[in-house]
């Protein structure tokens, strides 16, 4: 990433910016990161030169993709925090970060092999969905919903480990459902 400020973009790059994080977003989740950027580019209704105007690479764009997607959950997690009662906020930001998960692992991997340090590049965003989790978790064990000796790292492997289950189920709803109702059930306090 460079050091250079950033200007604002005009209303319209703007809009193709969001055209292209929308498209490749649907794009690598549902096909793979192997996906050419020309399709990418065709799938968000823009040329091919518009795409490398905002993203020079595709390790740019895949870079872009994991911060956007971290800012999301940020975002929808500070909103969930706000409107619903500590329990339900613990739940819903679970569910959401797993979620969201998809296709993560695969985006690590592309960024790492094209030599991108991941761990940098999104480690501000990670930063902020990290204390917004241990938040939560202490809300929710303060209100007695959530086992008092779950640590922020055990959560974090159980959203790993849970976002990982549910890549290897089918498109099931029931059997997605299922998978989250044993991890809350062990997540509750007995």
């Amino acid at each position: 990433m460079s050091d250079a400020p950033e200007r604002p973009l005009r209303a319209d790059a703007a809009r193709n910016r969001a055209k292209l994080l929308d498209a490749a977003t649907e794009v690598f989740t549902t096909r793979g990161v192997g996906v050419p950027t020309e399709e990418i580019a065709r799938a968000a209704g823009v040329g091919v030169g518009t795409l490398f105007r905002h993203f020079p690479t595709k390790e740019a764009l895949l870079e872009a993709v994991m911060v956007r997607r971290l800012e999301t959950i940020t975002a929808r997690t500070a909103q969930l925090a706000a409107e619903a009662e500590p329990a339900e906020a613990f739940f819903a930001c679970f569910r959401l970060v797993v979620e969201q998960s998809a296709g993560k692992n695969e985006f690590v991997r592309a960024l790492a092999a094209a030599g991108v340090d991941v761990h940098a590049s999104l480690q501000e965003s990670t930063t902020a969905m990290r204390t917004q989790l241990a938040d939560l978790l202490s809300g929710a064990q303060q209100t007695g919903a959530v086992r008092p000796d779950l640590g922020l790292p055990e959560l974090l492997a159980l959203l790993v480990g849970t976002g990982a289950t549910m890549e290897q189920l089918p498109a099931d709803p029931s059997a997605r459902e299922r998978i989250y109702e044993v991890v809350f059930d062990g997540l509750r306090p007995h």
